[in-house]
């Protein structure tokens, strides 16, 4: 698969993350894709499995960038992937994707790093993440408030999709309105947290509503492809998107180990300034106990 891989000449150090360690920044760049994935590396290479983070619907690879900091710092290489039209990856008609062509874009991924990696989803990313999984082995899965398969969903209405537009952007998912507004229903972020998740989810809208729909509508997992995977499965108890019993049903449904955070809302599981470290704690815990 073509691709533009920026070398070890070209990396920047980063300051020293809390515990002192230094990190680097690489990209990579799938050409034929137009996908742009953003790498934190620790100074020095190491023996542990390498983290592909994949984001949910609005969202780019800043929303892993404390997480990309917090795992290099400790030894890990952490990979964001952008889908298609989605931060720094190329633009592209958003009525021209769906949640078949974000699948293929993780499976591309995949594909570039192989099957020792260890797969991190986030709300729709979280979804992905099984859907891919189902078609490429990886060596773990970590999925944080994810979107359920439809085994675990009532399907839409249909009324309900066909009110979702071919694009949309962040009013859709209630956050075009007053940052006071979203720190209240959010109690775990920061101003800053508003006002930075804000800005990131974009001006206009770009998201695809196809993608919306079909996991609305519901999407099929395979469970039977993650037999003797390691999973852990994160729930958030301020989730408005995706509540924590439905996480907690996911858990038992993949027989995965589960991990609730009463505290936590959906973005502050990942970009919280007071909370993430609680929640990479318990993925680093995840990781270390099966030596990845």
């Amino acid at each position: 698969m073509p691709e533009v891989t920026l070398g070890p000449s070209s990396w920047t150090p980063q300051p020293p993350t809390p515990n002192g360690r230094p990190v680097r920044k690489d990209e990579i760049e799938l050409g034929d894709r137009g996908i742009y994935i953003e790498s934190w590396l620790p100074e020095r290479r190491s023996r542990r499995r390498p983290l592909l983070f994949i984001h949910g619907e609005l969202a780019g690879s800043w929303l892993w960038e404390r997480y990309l900091g917090y795992f290099a710092g400790r030894g890990w290489e952490g990979h964001a992937l952008n889908l298609r039209n989605h931060y720094w990856s190329q633009s592209a008609d958003p009525a021209s994707l769906s949640f078949d062509t974000y699948t293929e874009d993780v499976l591309a991924a995949l594909e570039r790093f192989g099957t020792h990696v260890v797969i991190v989803g986030h709300g729709m990313g979280g979804l992905l993440a099984m859907k891919a999984v189902e078609r490429h082995s990886v060596a773990a899965m970590v999925l944080l408030s994810p979107e359920p398969p439809r085994d675990l969903r009532v399907p839409a209405r249909q009324h309900e999709l066909r009110e979702i537009p071919e694009a949309y952007g962040k009013d859709v998912i209630g956050w075009e309105t007053l940052p006071e507004k979203l720190q209240r229903d959010h109690r775990d972020l920061s101003l800053s947290d508003v006002l930075r998740i804000q800005h990131l989810l974009g001006q206009k809208p770009h998201e695809a509503g196809a993608a919306r729909r079909q996991v609305r509508h519901g999407v099929s997992v395979d469970r039977s492809a993650f037999e003797e995977l390691p999973m852990l499965v994160i729930g958030a108890g301020l989730d408005r998107y995706v509540p924590e019993p439905t996480s907690e049903r996911l858990a038992k449904w993949l027989g995965a180990q589960y991990e609730p955070f009463g505290a936590h809302s959906h973005f502050g599981l990942v970009l919280g300034e007071q909370g993430y470290v609680q929640v990479a704690d318990a993925i680093r815990s995840f990781l270390e106990t099966h030596r990845l």
